[in-house]
C-alpha cells in the first residue's frame, strides 16, 4: 500500500491516526467505497461509520458486542444525532443489528445466513468470471496478474491479513472486468458481511492452499478466454470456503457472541469488589 493510500484512508478515520496496521487502513478504504459512497467529502457520518466498520471488520469489536451510542458520542465528542446516523449506515450493510428499544450491537452471523450469502456469491461470481473471460482487456488482464502475484507472495509469506487483502483486490478487479454493474452492486452490498468469514476461513492453512490454486486455475481459464471453465472454477472456490466454514461452525470455532466492554469492565471491578 502506497503512502497516498494510507493518507487517503486516514482523513476517513474520525480519531488522529497513529499506529493502526496496514490491514485496518485496508478496511477503513473498503467500508468508504461501501458504506459512504455517496459522501465526496469525509463527514463526521461517514467517518465514525468507517473507523467503526473497520474495527468490526478488524474483529477489534466482536460479533455481539454492544455498541453504545453514549460511549461512541463520548470518544467521537459529538451528539448521539450523528451516531445513530453512522450506526444506521453499518446495519444496512449487515455490520450493525438495531433491535427496537434495545442497545446497537455488533451483528452475529448464523451458519444459516453464512450458507444463503456464499451460495449466492457463488452464483454471481459465476457469472461475473464467466464474463469476464468473454470481455476482458489487457489492461484487465495486466492487473489481475499483478494482483495474482500479490496473492502468491502473500501466501508464500503466510501473511494472512496481506492474502485477505489482494484476494478482496482480485474479486474486485474481476467484476470490473466483466462489465456488469448489477453483479457489482449486489456483489458489493454483500462484500462487508463476508469480510470477517473470509479471514475465518482463509486463517485455516489448508483453505489458503486450495485458494491459491483456484486463483492460479481461474487465471489460466481468463488468459484462455474459457468462460464456462472459469465459472466452475470460481464457483467451486466459493463453496469449497463454505464448507471450511460449515466444519468450522460445526466444531464450535466461531467465537461466541460477546458482552459489552463496558459491561465486561463492570463485571470485573465488581468481581475485585467482592
Amino acid at each position: 500500500m502506497t503512502t497516498i493510500t494510507f493518507e487517503r484512508a486516514d482523513s476517513w478515520i474520525a480519531t488522529p491516526p497513529s499506529s493502526q496496521s496496514e490491514s485496518f487502513l485496508n478496511a477503513v478504504l473498503v467500508v468508504r467505497r461501501i458504506v459512504a459512497e455517496h459522501h465526496d467529502r469525509p463527514s463526521l457520518v461517514s467517518r465514525v461509520a468507517c473507523e467503526v466498520g473497520a474495527e468490526i471488520i478488524e474483529n477489534i469489536r466482536q460479533s455481539g458486542e454492544d455498541l453504545s451510542s453514549v460511549e461512541l458520542a463520548e470518544r467521537y465528542e459529538t451528539s448521539r444525532t450523528p451516531i445513530r446516523e453512522a450506526l444506521l449506515l453499518l446495519e444496512k450493510e449487515g455490520l450493525v443489528r438495531i433491535p427496537q428499544r434495545r442497545r446497537p450491537h455488533v451483528a452475529v452471523l448464523d451458519i444459516a445466513e453464512v450458507r444463503e450469502i456464499y451460495r449466492v456469491r457463488a452464483v454471481l461470481f459465476g457469472a461475473v468470471a464467466s464474463d469476464a473471460a468473454t470481455l476482458r482487456t489487457e489492461e484487465d488482464m495486466e492487473a489481475l496478474r499483478d494482483l495474482l502475484a500479490r496473492l502468491s507472495a502473500a501466501h508464500d509469506a503466510h501473511d494472512l491479513s496481506a492474502y485477505l487483502w489482494a484476494n478482496v483486490e482480485f474479486y474486485n478487479r474481476l467484476t470490473i472486468a466483466a462489465r456488469n454493474a448489477t453483479a457489482k452492486r449486489i456483489l458489493d452490498s454483500l462484500l462487508l458481511r463476508t469480510l470477517r468469514l473470509r479471514r475465518l476461513s482463509l486463517s485455516q492453512p489448508t483453505r489458503r492452499e486450495k485458494s491459491m490454486a483456484h486463483h492460479i486455475q481461474i487465471m489460466n481459464a481468463l488468459e484462455e478466454q474459457d468462460a464456462p471453465l472459469a465459472d466452475v472454477l470460481i464457483r467451486s472456490n466459493h463453496l469449497h470456503a463454505l464448507a471450511v466454514l460449515e466444519q468450522i461452525y460445526a466444531e464450535g470455532g466461531v467465537p461466541s457472541p460477546t458482552r459489552s466492554r463496558r459491561r465486561r469492565r463492570q463485571a470485573a471491578t465488581a468481581a475485585e469488589e467482592e
